[in-house]
């Protein structure tokens, strides 16, 4: 079990900066993704049509123990264009979970989920002390898995009928995970390819 989840801070590197998510950061949230059903479509609630619905979805991982959440600001424009938590993981000593994660589609293809996944996952190992990072997503979403599989992801297995989806049918979850002393050559690898 993860002896305690860690709070959220504030990293950044050139391209983005994570800091303590608030409910400051809703507006720039709802232009970024809110009523974009594509946005939303692999995630545990319904896409938010109103700002006043993501600030109650945003209540969830702000208030809740369950998530340390960081809101995904872009260096370049000073606005939020997502959210990243880190989440306990029951049954694991010395791990947390990335996720509860998205962003904007302007963003999607571009630098910043790399920039958000080094800046956590760096901490997690080398500030914190944890010795596995893990990540899941929906079986269907082949996106997500490329990305995952992108940044060092290894495929551990799939949780069948794991949770329902907002629309009542059934998720399978696809989980990975990273281990510590595999981190720093993926890390490399990734370093490379942003300053290609």
């Amino acid at each position: 079990m993860t002896a305690k989840l860690p709070s959220p801070v504030v990293l950044e590197n050139a391209v983005v900066r994570l800091e303590p998510l608030t409910y400051d950061h809703v507006t720039d949230l709802f232009l970024a993704g809110g009523g974009d059903d594509e946005v939303w479509r692999w995630l545990s609630v319904a896409t938010p049509r109103t700002a006043e619905q993501l600030a109650s979805v945003a209540a969830e991982v702000i208030e809740s123990p369950k998530y340390a959440a960081h809101a995904v600001v872009l260096k370049e424009s000073g606005r939020a264009v997502g959210w990243t938590t880190y989440l306990d993981v029951p049954g694991f000593d010395q791990s947390v979970e990335i996720g509860w994660t998205w962003y904007g589609r302007a963003v999607w293809r571009t630098a910043v989920n790399t920039s958000c996944k080094v800046l956590l996952i760096d901490h997690a190992f080398d500030v914190i002390g944890y010795n596995r990072v893990q990540l899941k997503t929906d079986h269907l979403n082949t996106r997500s898995q490329a990305a995952i599989r992108r940044i060092g992801g290894v495929h551990e297995g799939t949780l069948r009928r794991h949770r329902p989806r907002p629309d009542g049918t059934w998720r399978d979850t696809v989980v990975f995970g990273i281990l510590d002393d595999e981190w720093p050559a993926h890390r490399a690898r990734l370093t490379r390819a942003a300053s290609a």
